[in-house]
């Protein structure tokens, strides 16, 4: 598979800040431009949200803090309040980063429901949908050049490894700041394989400590109240490396992250069914676990079978 690039800075990932100084960069993906700053102390800045400084604040005192970053407070900057955030790029050079947007489907419940009490038709939805899958409205669809918000957010998913893998990738930054985001015909392991392996550029390493990082998640989520009393969606797991082979991953993104009630406890590992509220958090998280393996596998082989043809010439 090829992945297109793309440098202009009106992606869907987007490269917002870079200072070689400071050596700390940080990115922000499309729907939240102008929301994330980077303050003079060294932290990120993220627009006030109710829901996000909530989740944050709970998983300060959860087995989950280590893979979130850590929550300072809250701070007032003119007449707008931002949620103080660990800088997770801060020390790496030339950074390389991997957003992937976790869960079985990325709209709240909630949404549905009010979608379904305001039927309208959307036409920029329908334009969107026709610009993905010529084929995917109906007949009626086409006729009416609209589509409704509800029947837009549960296709939305199809089209991409959110509802197969319970993940998808939403974009790819490389070390000189290109930004790749065309990975929505990804639908099977071995293509988020493959994009791994473009991503670490075959480096076993990287992919034993991304894979180690996940293993420790997995284990981090099993004793995590938090995660059993939340609907985690639009949620982000950020994997970042430099050429040090430092590499790390983060839970980020909260803002649609709710709590369920009391007499609920969530599984996360099962497809989601109206009013279910499961999100599929851990099938996304298996599945990155599964290509992962494979990647170091791949990585592994063809280590050995190039050091063999060295020795050979040797």
């Amino acid at each position: 598979m090829a992945f297109r690039k793309c440098r202009s800075w009106k992606t869907y990932m987007t490269m917002m800040h870079w200072s070689l100084r400071r050596q700390s960069s940080w990115v922000q993906l499309a729907g939240h431009q102008g929301s994330l700053q980077l303050s003079d102390g060294g932290e990120v800045l993220k627009l006030y949200s109710e829901v996000e400084a909530n989740c944050l604040d709970c998983l300060m005192r959860d087995p989950l803090r280590p893979f979130v970053p850590q929550y300072h407070g809250l701070v007032t900057k003119g007449e707008l309040c931002y949620i103080r955030l660990e800088d997770l790029l801060s020390g790496l050079r030339k950074p390389v980063i991997m957003d992937c947007k976790m869960g079985v489907r990325t709209y709240q419940e909630e949404e549905l429901v009010k979608a379904r009490t305001n039927a309208t038709l959307r036409s920029d939805m329908y334009q969107k949908m026709v610009k993905i899958d010529p084929s995917a409205p109906s007949a009626e669809e086409h006729e009416q050049g609209g589509v409704t918000k509800s029947r837009y957010l549960q296709w939305k998913d199809t089209t991409s490894s959110t509802a197969t893998l319970g993940f998808r990738i939403e974009g790819i930054m490389t070390e000189d700041g290109s930004v790749q985001r065309d990975f929505r015909k990804i639908m099977t392991l071995a293509q988020v394989t493959e994009a791994l392996l473009f991503f670490t550029r075959r480096q076993r390493e990287i992919l034993e400590a991304y894979h180690s990082r996940l293993l420790a998640l997995s284990d981090a989520l099993k004793n995590s109240l938090f995660f059993r009393t939340h609907e985690v969606i639009g949620s982000s797991l950020l994997f970042v490396h430099d050429h040090s082979s430092r590499a790390n991953v983060w839970m980020i993104d909260f803002a649609k992250t709710t709590p369920v009630s009391d007499a609920s406890r969530l599984r996360h590992n099962v497809p989601w069914a109206e009013g279910s509220r499961e999100d599929g958090y851990l099938i996304g998280l298996t599945s990155l676990i599964t290509s992962l393996s494979q990647a170091i596998s791949v990585a592994s082989w063809q280590q050995e079978h190039s050091c063999r043809e060295d020795n050979s010439v040797v």
